[in-house]
């Protein structure tokens, strides 16, 4: 029993999963960062290319 707790003390793969997780944080921050910044420039875009496809109804 000894032993198991020795190896759960020295096994270091936990760690490299903590470091996976804080990088894709810093990317998800990053990219919210990003689309809140280019959001509204992008919105006016798609609504300007909707307007483009969407046919006009002549009443």
């Amino acid at each position: 029993m000894i032993n198991v707790f020795k190896k759960l003390m020295v096994e270091e793969s936990g760690q490299g999963m903590a470091e996976y997780g804080l990088i894709l944080a810093l990317v998800a921050v990053i990219v919210v960062a990003a689309l809140t910044t280019l959001g509204e420039g992008i919105r006016d875009k798609l609504t300007e290319v909707n307007g483009e496809l969407t046919p006009e109804t002549t009443e």
